[in-house]
C-alpha cells in the first residue's frame, strides 16, 4: 500500500510522513528529495537551472515509479505535484491520498520561516506572502479536494494527525 500526503507547501507533509512511516513501519519517501538526490541537484538549483517544466516532468516520472512499486510506502508530495498532468487521478489510482489542510494565517506563519527554501515563494516579500498564499491555495483546491481523505492540521499535534490518518484507513 502507498499512502500519498499532498497539500501545500508548509502544510506539515515532510514532518507528519515521517512520524507516520514510523508509527506504521512502512518505508518513507519524500518525492522532492528522491527527485533531488537522483539529479544530484536541489530542488532550487532544478528549478533556476533548467526551469519549471523540466522539474515537472521529472516529477511525474519519479512519481509513476514510486506508484508502480508494490511496496508499503508513505509517500510526501509537493505542493504542485497534484496539479500536473494527471498526477492526482493517477496518485488516487495507485494510492491512498490524504490531503493536509491548513489555514491561510497557518500556512503564512510557517512558510515566512522558510522562504529560501522555497523557490515559489522566495522572491515574495512577507506582507505580500498571505495574498499569495491565498491565491495560489485558492487555484490547487480544485486538485487537493479530490484527495480520497481530508484532514484539517489547524491547532492539531502531529501525534493527532497521525492518529487521524491511521483511523481513516485503518490501519
Amino acid at each position: 500500500m502507498v499512502i500519498s500526503l499532498i497539500g501545500y507547501m508548509g502544510s506539515g507533509k515532510s514532518h507528519i510522513s515521517k512520524i507516520l512511516s514510523d508509527k506504521i513501519n512502512f518505508k518513507l519517501i519524500d518525492l522532492d528529495k528522491e527527485i533531488s538526490w537522483r539529479n544530484k541537484l536541489t530542488i532550487p538549483e532544478i528549478f533556476e537551472k533548467k526551469g519549471e517544466i523540466y522539474f515537472r516532468k521529472l516529477e511525474r516520472e519519479t512519481l509513476e515509479e514510486i506508484l508502480a512499486t508494490q511496496e508499503n510506502i508513505v509517500l510526501s508530495l509537493g505542493g504542485g505535484t497534484p496539479v500536473y498532468y494527471n498526477n492526482m487521478e493517477i496518485i488516487n489510482h495507485n494510492s491512498k491520498s490524504i490531503f493536509l489542510r491548513a489555514s491561510i494565517s497557518t500556512l503564512v506563519e510557517r512558510l515566512s520561516k522558510q522562504k529560501e527554501k522555497r523557490p515559489l515563494i522566495a522572491k515574495i516579500t512577507d506582507e505580500d506572502l498571505p495574498e499569495f498564499i491565498a491565491k495560489h491555495l485558492f487555484e490547487r483546491n480544485i486538485f487537493y479536494s479530490k484527495a480520497q481523505f481530508s484532514i484539517s492540521t489547524d491547532n492539531k499535534t502531529p501525534e493527532d494527525i497521525v492518529k487521524e490518518i491511521t483511523e481513516k484507513l485503518y490501519l
